[in-house]
């Protein structure tokens, strides 16, 4: 099929950046459909390590297209800095001819950061543990028909206009809030600036998808976060704010629905950051070792991610809901001396088992296991399937009969090229 999607099968950080990176050498174009720059996608090059919070990851193929696409909301501030980054590192970034951006996606601004600390620390102990960049409040001022667009900042009375109505909403509120009361005048001039640096690039990228899925152009699509941060189907309330599922990759695109390849991306064991039920989370020194092991810290927070065993009840609901066709294996090489557990249903608080996700009460079930010898060998030069020490190879074919999914690629190590082909 000429349209690829990569997903999160579970929380996020699963290893998107190196499988689309991958994948990536083979495409014309890249999409990113979702999310903003609280997403960190890292690729690892000959140069050294390099994190993507809004340029979509085939940015090192000097072949491709990058697209942000109407789906994600930007802070133009931000992307004006990371474009520059990414010059600095030697990258040909051309805004206009390699990086387009959606002129209908919507705008981050310093009030949706207000907001969005303001929000946490209302809620308490009830913290949804977001990076507190103002992801969920742009998000909702889309909904409200209140938000910005990049198209607007390169357009002067509407820019004005626009904000002048959003602060006059706001500003009714921040002032008894505690909030900085908002200046349209000095936003305007700001954003004015950040759309000059931007306007070669902001173009209708629905049109242009169009055309290349018209002539056959073979597309990527890059999701943000993982199927469990779903607004919709994710474990709500402590999920992000838009679909981080496939669900999001047409209305985020502006592509039509159409067949394609959706490949879901889960490590050999399971990891989340931020709040909200974990099933087979290892809150011991066991897991701390698997944090240190896996380096599991967030690569745009830096926070410390929470760790546990593999969830194939989880990796079950998300691949349906997907439609994911293979699995993509990360870490696998983390997992080296680790007991290898696989949960295969849960146990309600009545006693009864169940293979089912809840969509409530997530945090009182218990997982059933199965445990599988573990492997001692180092696995980061191995480059074939057959050559994995055996126990390796159990428990990805283990990972297979459980989510009921192939495993087509397993991961063994951040480079580029520890990767095993099936």
């Amino acid at each position: 099929m000429p349209t690829t999607c990569v997903v999160g099968i579970l929380w996020g950080d699963e290893g998107k950046g190196k499988v689309i990176d991958y994948l990536a050498a083979d495409a014309d174009f890249v999409v990113r459909y979702g999310g903003g720059h609280n997403a960190g996608h890292t690729l690892v090059l000959p140069s050294g390590k390099l994190v993507l919070h809004l340029v979509p990851s085939g940015v090192v193929h000097a072949h491709t297209t990058n697209v942000i696409g109407n789906g994600v909301v930007v802070d133009p501030i931000h992307l004006v800095a990371e474009v520059a980054r990414l010059r600095e590192r030697g990258l040909a970034v051309a805004l206009g001819r390699n990086l387009l951006l959606s002129e209908r996606a919507h705008v981050i601004l310093e009030a949706h950061r207000q907001q969005d600390h303001w929000h946490e620390h209302l809620r308490g102990s009830g913290k949804i543990g977001t990076t507190g960049r103002g992801i969920g409040p742009a998000y909702s001022d889309r909904c409200s028909r209140i938000g910005l667009r990049l198209g607007d900042l390169l357009r002067p009375q509407r820019l004005r206009a626009g904000l002048q109505g959003l602060v006059q909403q706001k500003n009714a509120w921040f002032g008894p809030a505690g909030l900085q009361p908002l200046d349209a005048e000095a936003m305007f001039r700001d954003l004015s600036a950040a759309g000059d640096a931007l306007r070669a690039g902001i173009t209708d990228t629905g049109a242009v998808l169009r055309r290349a899925l018209a002539a056959g152009k073979r597309i990527l699509l890059e999701g943000a976060q993982g199927c469990l941060l779903d607004l919709e189907h994710g474990t709500y309330p402590y999920v992000t704010s838009s679909h981080a599922s496939t669900g999001g990759a047409f209305s985020g695109t502006g592509l039509p629905p159409h067949g394609m390849r959706v490949v879901g991306i889960a490590k050999a064991y399971a990891t989340r950051v931020g709040e909200g039920p974990f099933p087979t989370e290892l809150d011991d020194e066991l897991g701390n070792r698997l944090r240190t092991a896996g380096n599991e810290f967030g690569a745009t927070t830096g926070r410390p991610r929470r760790c546990g065993w593999f969830d194939s009840v989880a990796v079950r609901y998300s691949g349906a809901l997907s439609g994911a066709g293979e699995l993509v294996v990360t870490n696998l090489d983390v997992l080296r001396g680790f007991p290898l557990r696989i949960a295969t249903g849960y146990r309600l608080p009545d006693g009864r088992r169940t293979g089912e996700f809840p969509a409530f009460d997530l945090e009182a079930v218990a997982p059933d296991y199965v445990e599988l010898p573990a492997f001692t060998e180092d696995l980061r030069e191995v480059r074939r399937f057959d050559a994995l020490p055996p126990n390796a190879q159990r428990y990805v074919q283990a990972l297979e009969q459980h989510t009921g999914l192939p495993v087509r690629t397993v991961s063994v190590g951040p480079e580029r090229h520890q990767v095993i082909l099936r």
